[in-house]
């Protein structure tokens, strides 16, 4: 007998947050998908991205974990993210350090950050990573090059002269609104160019 998906599913998109500064674009990633009714984020967070948000924003651990519709002990190797069969859009590491960028392109999934990561390469999904590194070494620029050649989208949180932002928070939207492009989620706000 054959099941039928329920027509209204929402579209998962995990989140990962590693250990670079940055964080606080990935608590408005989080905050804006919270608004759209058709996703869910199934969100996991390295112990190096936990020390971050506690230096650079006033949000408490639980405070960023109620963003998400699901959240993943760093450690939990049997979580559901770790799963092909888990069906999931994709994966967006925001920000990501040269540390996480270094255990993708090797394929070292010793923790459920690098695991989700390798799966949604493995299973040809989008996988956006939002690097965070300033000046990159050789090192650096050889695994975004692997990456890449794999089919990650590599997004260094560029600033966007041409839209005219006025403040942080207007540039972060622009450098989000082009991440969630990959995944063909409209940002309110938005500016692209020329529109």
């Amino acid at each position: 007998m054959d099941q039928q998906l329920p027509s209204q599913q929402k579209k998962r998109l995990v989140v990962g947050m590693s250990g670079a500064s940055g964080v606080t674009l990935a608590i408005q990633l989080l905050r804006i998908m919270k608004e759209c009714p058709d996703w869910e984020t199934h969100l996991v967070i390295s112990k190096g991205a936990q020390t971050t948000i506690a230096l650079e924003t006033d949000y408490a651990m639980n405070q960023v974990e109620q963003l998400a519709t699901a959240v993943y002990d760093i450690g939990d190797h049997g979580g559901n993210i770790a799963s092909g069969t888990f069906h999931t859009a994709g994966m967006i590491i925001i920000p990501c350090s040269m540390k996480t960028v270094a255990g993708i392109a090797c394929g070292y999934s010793d923790n459920l950050l690098l695991r989700a990561a390798d799966v949604t390469l493995k299973e040809r999904r989008t996988l956006v990573l939002v690097p965070r590194e300033s000046p990159l070494s050789t090192i650096h620029l050889r695994n975004m090059l692997a990456l890449a050649e794999a089919g990650a989208f590599l997004m260094p949180p560029v600033a966007p002269y041409y839209s005219g932002v006025n403040s942080l928070e207007e540039m972060n939207l622009q450098i989000i609104g082009k991440v969630l492009d990959k995944f063909g989620i409209e940002l309110n706000g938005f500016k692209r160019w020329r529109n």
